[in-house]
């Protein structure tokens, strides 16, 4: 569902992967090795949306701003299922958690995590590594090098993701039932409760 708006056409880099169920409008530029899951809205009908290399947008997020603005998510910048960025610069490899908002003139530093369900205000600033939980959100610590490591690798899973999708992803028909020895075959990765278990 790629649409162009008084001639503003997206722009989808090649090795990008867009979920055919996803929605671009009017002037959205997908760098190289983003994802954009089903069910995102990318509207770039009033302003300019820019995902650049790496990122994810993942499934059921919307991405829209006031007129002339630009949502912008730097290198690596990661958003959780639900989540609404409305006008806000997200800074690189940062990490915005499930169904949270970041609204107008919002800028998230290089390398924060904003957490699940939180609200952050428009025209808040925080500076890189912030730790950004609550409704209003507000900062409440740094993020930890093990926070930051876990993050990253958790990105860099969804950057191996455009590519998969492409070779393995088909629209087939379900199955009637389960087969015997139904394939699985699915990535390892630990949760961060997993991790933190482990080293407490």
């Amino acid at each position: 569902m790629v649409f162009s708006f008084r001639d503003m056409v997206p722009v989808v880099h090649p090795d990008a992967f867009v979920h055919p169920q996803a929605t671009l409008v009017g002037h959205v530029t997908v760098g190289a090795d983003c994802y954009v899951g089903p069910h995102a809205v990318l509207r770039g009908d009033w302003g300019k949306v820019v995902l650049e290399r790496g990122c994810n947008v993942q499934e059921g997020c919307v991405l829209h701003m006031f007129p002339g603005a630009t949502v912008l998510l730097e290198e690596g910048a990661h958003v959780g299922h639900g989540a609404m960025i409305h006008g806000a610069r997200l800074g690189p490899n940062c990490m915005v958690g499930m169904n949270a908002v970041v609204l107008d003139d919002a800028h998230i530093g290089k390398e924060s995590i904003v957490g699940a369900l939180a609200l952050v205000k428009a025209k808040s600033t925080f500076g890189p590594r912030s730790l950004i939980l609550g409704n209003p959100a507000e900062k409440r610590g740094e993020v930890s090098d093990a926070m930051l490591a876990h993050k990253t690798e958790g990105t860099a899973l969804y950057q191996t993701l455009p590519a998969d999708c492409h070779q393995n992803m088909r629209v087939v028909d379900p199955l009637p039932q389960a087969p015997q020895n139904r394939v699985e075959d699915f990535p390892v990765f630990e949760t961060w409760q997993e991790r933190k278990g482990s080293k407490s």
